[in-house]
């Protein structure tokens, strides 16, 4: 059973002028008109490092040629490979993939004969509220139990910390089974792992209760992409019964630029004037700055 760990720090990524338009050239066109209308440079980034993951696990890991991916996203916005259709057989398990990005980071988890979703986020303090503020507006979020465990850490800084590992805990489930925002999150409920979360190690340890019973084939990763970034990863049983036993949890691979863009091939004709309009989303914050220092 294969599994794939990718994560691309976009947050520290100041792509070249070649850089940014060749990518631009490797993903759909529909994909590309719709990153460059992202307002923000670091919303174009994480939504261009995500297509390109995309494309790369589809052709690295289910070795279809780059220029035949022709991948659609599903009424909720979950992406899905359309053509060439996936063929499964006994030898090659149908893969299912997910992404994720928030912060600094893009990341990617895919698995063989199991559904997956993964989420990411970052720890932040809330702009506009106060902790407990932040903590009375999401109150219905998360069950009793789950706010115990979150408001039982010592600092605010800690509170936070809990309560976005528990926010990519329920998003990354969510994800897998492709429900939307219908969805009522205090269904589902975490019992962390007793261990604690390290970088570089991965957890498996914590449990979920779905409707209040426990759910034991559900399997959940946990890791830390650094101080600040939690991830989790949500495995559960695809349509048929799973024939191979899981493979030991695998820790996130962070991917270079170049290893990024490393099978990639073009797709379309450069176009100039898309390395301006990114350039000007790219300065914005800086001319905000200047504008306000004068002021």
């Amino acid at each position: 059973m294969g599994s794939v760990r990718w994560a691309f720090r976009c947050g520290s990524w100041t792509p070249s002028r070649s850089e940014w338009l060749f990518a631009a050239r490797c993903v759909q066109r529909e994909e590309k008109d719709r990153i460059g209308q992202f307002v923000f440079a670091k919303d174009a980034k994480s939504a261009m490092a995500g297509r390109l993951l995309l494309r790369k696990f589809v052709c690295e890991r289910m070795g279809i040629p780059w220029c035949q991916i022709r991948l659609e996203r599903s009424l909720r916005g979950k992406p899905y490979l359309v053509a060439p259709l996936q063929v499964t057989t006994s030898s090659d398990p149908s893969w299912s993939f997910n992404l994720s990005h928030q912060g600094d980071y893009a990341v990617l988890a895919a698995q063989q004969e199991l559904q997956v979703g993964v989420d990411v986020m970052k720890t932040t303090m809330p702009g506009s509220s106060s902790v407990p503020e932040f903590f009375r507006i999401m109150t219905r979020q998360f069950t009793a139990h789950e706010w115990s465990t979150i408001q039982s850490a010592e600092s605010e800084h800690q509170q936070l910390a809990a309560f976005y590992r528990h926010w990519t805990l329920k998003e990354s489930f969510i994800k897998a089974i492709g429900t939307g925002l219908g969805f009522n999150l205090q269904r589902v409920e975490f019992h962390l792992s007793p261990e604690p979360l390290t970088q570089g190690s991965v957890l498996r340890q914590t449990k979920m209760h779905l409707d209040e019973e426990p759910e034991e084939e559900w399997i959940f990763e946990e890791s830390l992409l650094d101080a600040d970034h939690h991830v989790a990863v949500a495995l559960g049983p695809a349509d048929k019964a799973v024939s191979a036993p899981l493979p030991p949890p695998a820790t996130f691979t962070l991917l270079s630029f170049g290893e990024l863009i490393a099978s990639a091939s073009p797709l379309t004709e450069e176009d100039p004037a898309y390395w301006g309009g990114f350039r000007m989303k790219a300065e914005a914050p800086q001319r905000q700055r200047d504008t306000q220092i004068s002021g």
